[in-house]
């Protein structure tokens, strides 16, 4: 009698699963309650690891982010969940598709919660997943990943998170798990949209803040051309974690403000708010104001029914941002009647000679000279953020990547997510990540990671031993005297070479280009550290 063919598992079933979804690569750091899911690990899958669980998820987003597809990375039961927390909430908010999963301890020793039980496991990672399921018996793993990923794929995308028993891999499956599909966008409600199109053709001197969701749906050249159909300027929305416009376009004027009052100053004049793929809005401190100038209205078209919900005011579309612009710019003739706008005369006259220390807007002008035009940058430098945009505007989709949550911590391993990324995808883009000297503490570790994968990647530290944002927050809200604001002792080189990674310090403007020079030229990752001086400027800046 000849060998009997070998019973399907769970294990089988839900490796072929992850096959057919492409989720061949694994983020994760290892635990007792996962290793019988990475037992004899399949070679035509890779284990990206990360060496502490916040770093994992943050490169996972990465990851997810710049390939354009749902990440999948596992955890250590709870003790791993509850350290990724903080990126999981950052993930929710970048509304990056995650197929989070994480181990559990043994079913039948469940109602004794022994060491590692992640107890009320579906309750642990809420309200920041969309779904959070434990299959009620082993034989649904297959299908709840399955679910699981179609979730994370649903309009807003986002983290699902599901936790599988240790014990469960090893039993006989169903059969192979049901592999299905289902659409990822939708299209405007085509009388709402007929409603919206008449009050743009109304509007006398309208205004777009445009926000990330058109870049995720792959809106740009759909909002170019509509900003440029209604002769009308065009802002950021506050705090965007995406470009979504060209920034060296004459109609492009900034980022909008970061609070209730000034961000209505600064749309006085305007008759018709246009907000595209973005919530009203994303603030940060409290400036009391109107929510919008004297004789505005304001209509904003978003994917996400939880934003259009809790916008506090203007009239919603739920729809795809791209189909929405595109719709739109059937629907509305070319605007003749208005001037088209001129670009902004923005001086940018740098001291002579040099400060000393630098300031940071003449340390990101030095690197500017060498800026590949291939260049991915990854932004966590939060007091930095406006010198940053002066000198490396974004104009392409897929080049710029920064946090939506405002959580520390993201921009280090995110950098590592997305340069696997290109290595994966064999773009040979170089990755830039700017992250503050307090930032980098946060998930250190990831810098293991970049020199195991011999990253493309130069972390751009501007070092000026304090909590900036911080100091600017407490002038706002005066409160003087906050312990704990001022960093000394945090030796960036050391820290890097710790990791074996190349580390050097550059604090002029000829050191600091010699030094990014180098490293554009260099296999895996360098840290450059470069002393800044301590400056505070406006956390809001006044508008006119």
């Amino acid at each position: 009698m000849g060998d009997r063919k070998k019973a399907l598992t769970v294990y089988d079933a839900t490796y072929n699963l992850l096959r057919k979804l492409g989720l061949t690569t694994v983020f994760g750091n290892p635990g007792s309650t996962e290793q019988p899911f990475l037992k004899n690990f399949p070679p035509d899958f890779e284990y990206v690891l990360g060496l502490q669980e916040a770093t994992v998820v943050a490169m996972a987003d990465g990851f997810a982010q710049a390939t354009g597809k749902p990440a999948l990375l596992n955890l250590h039961t709870s003790g791993g969940t509850g350290n990724g927390m903080g990126n999981i909430m950052t993930a929710f908010q970048n509304k990056t598709p995650l197929v989070i999963t994480a181990g559990q301890q043994t079913r039948e020793m469940l109602l004794c919660e022994p060491m590692l039980t992640n107890r009320e496991e579906t309750t642990l990672p809420r309200p920041w997943v969309k779904w959070a399921y434990q299959p009620v018996r082993a034989q649904d793993v297959p299908g709840a990943i399955m679910k699981a990923y179609t979730i994370a794929l649903q309009p807003p995308s986002g983290p699902v998170f599901v936790s599988i028993p240790l014990d469960d891999w090893d039993q006989p499956a169903l059969g192979e798990a049901v592999v299905r599909t289902a659409s990822s966008r939708y299209s405007p409600d085509p009388e709402r949209l007929v409603h919206f199109a008449e009050r743009i053709r109304k509007s006398k001197n309208p205004v777009l803040l445009y926000g990330p969701e058109i870049e995720r749906a792959g809106g740009w050249d759909a909002g170019i051309k509509f900003a440029e159909r209604l002769r009308a300027p065009v802002y950021m929305t506050p705090l965007s974690e995406k470009a979504s416009f060209p920034q060296t376009h004459p109609q492009f004027r900034g980022m909008a403000p970061i609070a209730i009052g000034p961000l209505s100053k600064r749309l006085r004049g305007h008759d018709l708010i246009i907000v595209i793929g973005a919530q009203i809005f994303r603030y940060y401190p409290y400036v009391a104001g109107d929510y919008l100038p004297e004789g505005a209205e304001l209509l904003q078209i978003t994917n996400d029914p939880y934003d259009a919900a809790t916008a506090i005011v203007g009239d919603s579309l739920l729809a795809d941002a791209k189909l929405a612009l595109e719709a739109l710019n059937d629907a509305i003739p070319e605007v003749k009647s208005r001037p088209v706008p001129v670009a902004p005369q923005i001086k940018r006259k740098l001291p002579t000679p040099p400060n000393s220390p630098l300031t940071a807007l003449e340390a990101f002008a030095a690197l500017s000279e060498l800026r590949p035009p291939n260049a991915i940058l990854v932004n966590e430098t939060a007091s930095n953020f406006g010198d940053l945009a002066q000198y490396w505007p974004i104009n392409e989709p897929g080049t710029y990547y920064t946090f939506a949550s405002g959580i520390l911590g993201w921009g280090e391993p995110a950098a590592v997510g997305v340069a696997i990324a290109q290595k994966k995808l064999g773009t040979g883009r170089p990755v830039i990540a700017a992250i503050g000297d307090g930032a980098l503490q946060y998930s250190v570790q990831s810098l293991y990671t970049a020199v195991q994968q011999k990253l493309k990647l130069i972390y751009i530290v501007p070092c000026n031993d304090e909590y900036a944002i911080l100091k600017e927050f407490a002038v706002l809200e005066k409160t003087p005297n906050v312990p704990a604001l001022d960093l000394p002792g945090l030796n960036i080189v050391a820290t890097a070479k710790a990791f074996g990674c190349a580390g050097v310090v550059a604090n002029t403007t000829e050191e600091i280009k010699e030094a990014f020079r180098t490293a554009l030229s260099t296999d895996g990752p360098t840290v450059i550290a470069i002393r800044i001086a301590h400056q505070l400027r406006p956390l809001v800046p006044d508008v006119d």
